[in-house]
């Protein structure tokens, strides 16, 4: 007995490796609405793509979100150091101000 591969799961990863190359863009718009008055509308927006390529194309907002990234994590807490830091100083310049005024 041999094993024939298969023709169809080759077919099935040329045509994955090129949506994720290039990339596809899938948009539609679902209006809900009675008697002709539009109560909702939600609108679909979907990008299917590698990581390389929606980084090329600008779209990385998973590094930055704290949920899907500990580097976001990290940097949201030295860029509260780095505002508590600058606060404090502020404050310290105030107070001196204040002080040499008295």
């Amino acid at each position: 007995m041999t094993v024939q591969p298969s023709m169809q799961s080759n077919t099935i990863v040329d045509v994955l490796e090129k949506i994720l190359d290039k990339g596809v863009v899938i948009a539609g718009d679902i209006t809900v609405g009675i008697a002709d008055i539009e109560l909702l509308t939600i609108k679909i927006r979907l990008i299917v793509a590698s990581v390389d390529k929606a980084k090329e194309i600008g779209m990385d907002w998973w590094e930055t979100d704290p949920y899907l990234s500990s580097k976001a994590v990290n940097h949201q807490a030295n860029a509260l150091k780095e505002e508590n830091k600058r606060l404090y100083e502020r404050l310290e310049s105030l107070e001196k101000k204040l002080e040499s005024n008295s």
